[in-house]
């Protein structure tokens, strides 16, 4: 399995959105420099994460973005469920597109079924908050 590029930029977005204050506001500028993302990625990521109620922005000369609700009250796994769009692992995940001839006797579909539903589970006992907690780290590694 395979995490969108897009998922994988917004949680970025949120960890260094999530690393300042509401008088540290961070800007795309910022997150590009940080990451080496182009600028207009990161827009589309910041106008859907803005969609979804996670970053604010502010307009203005001194604007930026940063969390529109604490770090503890985003979760991880639900934001990836809501990022992604496609959990088919095998054909036979989807029913209307499976053409398998071994598909009802087989057992892997289960085995990977359980270990997306385990993935998932670790995944929903992660918050922003927790994916920061080594701030001072990821600053010295961000140079900010």
């Amino acid at each position: 399995m395979n995490l969108k590029k897009y998922t994988d930029f917004s949680l970025r977005v949120l960890i260094l959105a999530g690393m300042k204050t509401e008088q540290e506001l961070t800007t795309i500028k910022e997150i590009s420099t940080v990451y080496h993302i182009s600028q207009e990625h990161l827009r589309k990521v910041v106008h859907n994460l803005t969609k979804l109620g996670l970053i604010e922005s502010i307009r203005g000369r001194h604007g930026g973005l940063r969390l529109a609700k604490p770090a503890e009250e985003i979760n991880i796994g639900q934001l990836v469920r809501t990022l992604e769009d496609d959990f088919v692992l095998l054909e036979c995940f989807d029913k209307e597109t499976n053409h398998c001839v071994i598909s009802p006797a087989c057992t892997l579909k289960h085995a990977l079924n359980q270990a997306l539903m385990a993935f998932f589970q670790v995944l929903d006992t992660y918050t922003l908050k927790d994916l920061i907690h080594n701030e001072q780290a990821l600053r010295k590694l961000m140079g900010i």
